[in-house]
C-alpha cells in the first residue's frame, strides 16, 4: 500500500480522533446495529478526552453513511472539529475502536484497506480504446486514445482478386496505427494516473498488438484480461474476476520480492551494531531501533508489518515534524526538538514513511517477518 494518501494528517497538529468502525448493514436490523455501533465509538471517544467538536463531527459524517453500497468497514480521521480523511475498508474492523492521540492512529490501514494495487484498464478495439483508472471501491473515466479512422467497404461486394491486396494492407495500415496512437497514450498516461497495473482487455489480436508496442518498462506491470469489451453495455462481470486474479498475483509477487530483499539484507546472526537489532549492515532494517534511524532518514523504500506487531504500540518520542522520532526522549531532544511527546512506534513510523513516499506491506501470519513486527527494505545499505 503507498501511504501517499495519509499526508493530509501530517500538516496539522493533534490531537487526533482516529476512529475504525463496521458498516456493513446485512441484516434486517442494520440500522439499529449500526446506532449501537456509533453510540460506542462517540462513547470511547468521550472517555479518551476527545473535544466535544471534534466528536461531532464524527458522528455527523458516520450519521451520513450511505446505507447501500457502504464498504465492510471506514476510517475516520478528525481533528479541529473537522474529519480530514475518510478511508473506506476492505475488511471490517474486529471491534469498533477510537483513540485520541497526539499522532492519528494508522497502524491498523494497512491490514484493513488491503494491498489492492491500483490498476489502469484499457478497453481496446479496432478504433481505439477507453482509458478506466480502478482503485478501491472507486472508478474513474480517463478518456480515450483515438485511432485512425478509416472506412471499408462497408455493403459493397468484396473486391476483386487484383484489388485484394491492395485493400487488406489499407486494412492492415489503419490498426497498426491505432495500436501504435494506444500504446503512445498509454505510455503519456501513465506515470499520472499512479496506477500499479496495466490491464489490456479486448480482442485477443489487438490487446497483442498493444502490448508488443508498450516499452520494456511498461510491459512489467502489464497483464492481459480474456474477457472485457469496449462495446456499450457490456458486461464486466468476467472482466472483474480477471482483474481480481491479476491483482491478487501482483500483490503476492510484490511481497514476495520485498520478503526475499528483506531476507537478503538482514546480515549475519551476531552481527550488531549500535544502532541496529538482529541485524547487520545491509539493505534491511529490524527492531525499533533500525527501523526508527532509517525512517528518519528518509532510507526506508517498503516498510514490513505483521499483523500482530509486538513492537508497534512500544513508546517512542516525536516532536511536530515528521522526521522528528527518536527511542529515546535525550535523543529527541538532543534533535532539536524542545518538549518531545510519547506516541506509538507504529504510529510515528508510518508518519515519516507517509512523508518520504515509501510503501508499506503486510505480512500475513505465518510467513517469515521481522522479529517484533516491523521492519524495512532500505533504499541504500546501512
Amino acid at each position: 500500500m503507498e501511504l501517499g494518501f495519509l499526508k493530509p494528517l501530517f500538516t496539522r497538529p493533534g490531537p487526533w480522533a482516529s476512529v475504525y468502525i463496521e458498516t456493513t448493514r446485512a441484516t434486517e436490523d442494520g440500522a439499529k446495529v449500526q446506532k449501537l455501533r456509533e453510540r460506542s465509538i462517540a462513547g470511547q471517544l468521550i472517555d479518551a478526552g476527545a473535544d466535544a467538536y471534534t466528536t461531532r463531527a464524527v458522528m455527523e459524517r458516520l450519521a451520513h453513511e450511505p446505507v447501500s453500497g457502504t464498504p465492510p468497514g471506514r476510517a475516520l480521521f478528525a481533528s479541529g472539529a473537522e474529519v480530514v480523511l475518510d478511508v473506506p475498508l476492505a475488511v471490517p474492523p474486529p471491534a469498533g475502536e477510537a483513540r485520541w492521540s497526539v499522532l492519528p492512529h494508522v497502524a491498523p490501514l494497512p491490514a484493513l484497506r488491503g494491498d489492492q494495487p491500483t490498476c489502469l484498464v484499457a478497453y481496446i478495439d479496432r478504433t481505439g480504446a477507453d482509458l478506466e483508472l480502478r482503485q478501491a471501491y472507486r472508478r474513474e473515466n480517463m478518456g480515450q486514445a483515438q485511432g485512425k479512422e478509416w472506412q471499408g467497404r462497408g455493403h459493397r461486394s468484396i473486391p476483386a482478386d487484383r484489388y485484394e491486396w491492395h485493400y487488406r494492407n489499407r486494412v492492415e495500415n489503419s490498426w497498426n496505427e491505432t495500436a501504435d496512437a494506444i500504446a503512445g497514450e498509454l505510455a503519456r498516461r501513465w506515470p499520472e494516473s499512479g496506477a500499479d497495473l496495466l490491464v489490456l482487455a479486448g480482442d485477443a489480436r489487438e490487446r497483442r498488438a498493444v502490448h508488443s508496442r508498450l516499452s520494456e518498462q511498461l510491459q512489467a506491470v502489464t497483464v492481459e484480461a480474456e474477457n472485457g469489451s469496449r462495446s456499450p453495455g457490456a458486461s464486466t462481470a468476467a472482466l472483474d474476476r480477471d482483474i481480481a486474479r491479476a491483482c491478487e498475483e501482483f500483490s503476492q509477487n510484490r511481497l514476495r520480492r520485498a520478503l526475499e530483499r528483506f531476507q537478503m539484507g538482514r546480515g549475519k546472526p551476531g552481527a550488531h551494531r549500535a544502532s541496529t537489532v538482529d541485524t547487520g549492515p545491509g539493505e534491511a532494517a529490524e527492531g525499533i531501533p533500525a527501523v526508527v534511524d532509517a525512517a528518519r532518514n528518509h532510507q526506508v523504500a517498503t516498510l514490513l508489518i505483521t499483523q500482530d506487531a509486538s513492537d508497534g504500540g512500544r513508546p517512542v518520542w516525536i516532536g511536530p515534524g515528521v522526521d522528528d522520532i527518536a527511542v529515546q526522549r535525550g535523543e529527541a531532544r538532543a534533535m532539536g526538538v524542545p518538549r518531545p511527546e510519547q506516541a506509538r512506534a507504529d504510529d510515528a513510523v508510518l508518519r515519516a514513511a507517509a512523508a518520504a513516499d515509501c510503501d508499506v506491506l503486510v505480512v500475513p501470519d505465518g510467513m517469515p517477518g521481522p522479529a517484533g513486527g516491523l521492519g524495512a527494505v532500505l533504499r541504500w545499505s546501512m
